[in-house]
């Protein structure tokens, strides 16, 4: 017994001698009962809204994180100007079957995609045709000229991360349209990037290949996919209507927002956590990504609140513009770069606000076995998994600049029943699992900024 005692007494990371057990209990402890981070979000989600880039909203929310920076006492708050671009949705969009022998003429739940253009009042009537995937489309060619293409490619059900499932379903979505524009296609239809089976659509950014035609975009649900599946297999002349608002608009001005904490012994180097602000146009984007934005904010005003001083200056980013251009995070990292500045670090948290699991990490080996060597810190609080390699949209321009880079992993299961649709609302963001990831998300970052990385 005594043995066990003595060994208990040793320091439980390898790399340290210096036990931050204590510290890291009492920032549990703050988030746990002292947080105002399920409020702020409510106050995002609610009072301000949806926040696609260009819009009003998310001008307001731009100004709602300046001022809430600036209230917690940051040494510094600023606004990094960016242009984005600035995409409107326009009117209901109208996806419908008008010839099916089974069921006549019926209207499908749809949702244009993000950046697509619009078929404008006309329309477009055209006979559909079903592929699994791009490579089906290369396969058909010209087969498809005239025809609307319907990508029908599923999630893989069994991938345990979904999010390794969305990567390989999500290309028909992101370049579908191009794929299928270049042999003629009139228009596309995506099945929605979901493993559930449920009446919502999905939206989601497109990326047009250059020199290639622009063709419109929608995505429709689940049940619909399966529904219009069943319909083709028995009918092959299915004809479908297609009408669309959505436009692109000339590149608004926007920003970044930048609340800054300065270093105590090396202010010169810096750590960067956030999430994007902007959101799609569905929704209240709680878990895409107001949450990552309102735990990053909650990292700098727990420092702040315990007295923590950082060795390294701290910096909380709420990147604008990741849902259909990614030009916030580019510019910060543009910026970076420019002024030669040293980022050590970088985390974010964009993969929703569910019960924190680990994090993932790109960089040197010997800075992965650094933070694997702190996972007994956070076992207490069931975060256990360093192993995964990965990192967030915004933050991954700064890889070329050697910046280690960190993305908090909570459970992955249900993020995408909300994932870019109108159920991503508050109300489906648990307060404590918010808080965990807070308190998660400010204790990585304090161990970097005590021990470097």
């Amino acid at each position: 017994m005594k043995r066990i005692i003595l060994l208990l007494l040793i320091p439980i990371v390898g790399y340290s001698q210096t036990d931050h057990t204590e510290m890291i209990k009492k920032i549990y402890d703050h988030q746990l009962t002292e947080s105002p981070v399920y409020e702020n979000l409510r106050y995002l989600c609610k009072e301000i809204g949806p926040r696609l880039s260009g819009s009003p909203q998310a001008a307001s929310a731009v100004e709602y994180t300046r001022q809430l920076m600036m209230d917690y006492g940051f040494d510094t708050v600023y606004l990094q100007p960016v242009m984005i671009p600035h995409w409107v949705r326009g009117q209901k969009e109208i996806t419908r079957v008008t010839n099916s022998q089974i069921k006549g003429t019926y209207e499908l739940n749809s949702i244009a995609l993000g950046n697509s253009i619009g078929t404008g009042p006309e329309g477009i009537l055209a006979e559909v045709v079903e592929v699994k995937s791009i490579e089906e489309v290369n396969k058909l060619g010209k087969a498809v000229a005239g025809k609307i293409v319907f990508y029908n490619g599923e999630m893989d059900p069994t991938k345990v991360n979904t999010f390794a499932a969305y990567g390989g379903a999500v290309v028909q979505r992101a370049y579908g349209a191009s794929e299928a524009g270049k042999f003629g296609a009139k228009a596309v239809i995506v099945r929605s990037m979901t493993n559930r089976r449920d009446d919502i659509p999905h939206t989601g950014s497109l990326v047009y290949k250059p020199l290639m035609p622009q063709i419109p975009a929608v995505a429709i649900s689940t049940n619909d996919a399966d529904e219009l599946s069943k319909l083709l297999s028995k009918q092959k002349d299915l004809k479908m209507y297609v009408e669309t608002h959505c436009e692109m608009k000339e590149d608004v001005l926007s920003y970044n927002v930048i609340g800054e904490i300065k270093g105590s012994e090396y202010p010169k180097e810096i750590i960067a956590v956030g999430g994007h602000l902007d959101s799609w146009d569905v929704g209240d984007g709680a878990h895409d990504d107001g949450g990552g934005c309102m735990m990053s904010v909650e990292v700098g005003r727990t420092f702040i609140d315990l007295g923590i001083r950082p060795k390294r200056t701290l910096r909380v980013v709420m990147f604008m513009n990741e849902e259909n251009g990614l030009r916030g995070g580019k510019k910060y990292a543009e910026e970076a770069k420019a002024k030669g500045e040293k980022h050590i670090a970088a985390l974010e948290s964009d993969s929703g606000s569910f019960g924190p699991m680990g994090f993932s990490s790109m960089g040197k080996d010997e800075q992965r076995k650094k933070v694997q060597s702190w996972a007994p810190y956070f076992r207490p609080y069931h975060v256990w998994d360093f192993e995964r390699r990965g990192s967030g949209a915004d933050i991954s321009p700064l890889e070329e600049q050697g910046v280690f880079l960190m993305e908090m992993e909570p459970n992955p299961q249900k993020y995408f029943n909300y994932h870019h649709t109108e159920a991503d609302v508050f109300e489906v963001v648990d307060k404590r699992e918010l808080e965990l990831g807070a308190a998660t998300l400010t204790s990585m970052v304090y161990l970097i900024d005590q021990e470097g990385i």
